[in-house]
């Protein structure tokens, strides 16, 4: 019987990067094109970010809310549990973060800022919007495995911290919680995968710590 520390972290994965990679291309050939919807959605919180109206903390807030809770069940439940069974353990933070969106989200202020951490979220949210679907077909793989905004957890979670970092009020901090840990999670997986791309989500939140860390020790 090998000892535990001839292990390595493949060794641990239940599924090839072969199978993951082809989960998300039927997870988008599913829901196509819902992905022009969300990536919609995304600009035009990208507008109301510069352009706030009354109404638009709120409808930032249950936007990022009904994202989260859809991913929740359309893709962890649904399509992730599939190929590895922790997925259906990871649902209910998903739940979670959408509850909290619910009702800390409306009562906080969603716009752009000249501020160090703003500028940090700005860029944040336009990488998981514009950039991080674009990774796919750099790393040479299909396109049709493009993971957007929305539609998938990880670009997803990068916005969410990129938007909160822009957003301002009391208990905002509690929003990156679970966008941070799943960052954590799936980076640990993609770098086990061999994708490249896997570091973005370990800087996003190293880029989340910082600010935050500051904002609180002040």
């Amino acid at each position: 019987m090998p000892e535990w520390w001839t292990y390595s972290a493949e060794d641990f994965l239940l599924f090839s990067p072969r199978t993951y990679w082809r989960m998300i291309e039927r997870h988008n050939d599913a829901l196509w094109p819902a992905q022009i919807l969300t990536l919609a959605l995304g600009v035009a919180i990208l507008l109301w970010l510069f352009r706030p109206r009354p109404w638009s903390d709120r409808v930032i807030a249950g936007t990022l809310a009904a994202l989260w809770a859809w991913l929740a069940w359309g893709f962890l439940w649904e399509r992730y549990a599939t190929i590895n069974w922790a997925a259906s353990y990871l649902a209910p933070l998903f739940v979670l973060q959408a509850f909290l969106l619910a009702m800390i989200g409306g009562r906080l202020r969603w716009s752009a800022s000249r501020t160090g951490r703003g500028l940090v979220g700005l860029a944040l949210f336009v990488y998981a919007l514009v950039l991080h679907p674009l990774a796919v077909p750099l790393m040479g793989r299909s396109t049709r495995g493009a993971e957007v905004f929305g539609i998938t957890p990880d670009p997803t979670a990068i916005a969410t911290i990129g938007l909160v970092l822009m957003a301002a009020g009391r208990w905002s901090w509690v929003l990156l919680i679970v966008p941070m840990a799943w960052c954590v999670a799936s980076w640990a997986t993609l770098h086990t995968l061999g994708a490249s791309e896997s570091w973005v989500l370990l800087a996003a939140v190293v880029l989340a710590i910082i600010p935050v860390a500051r904002r609180r020790a002040g």
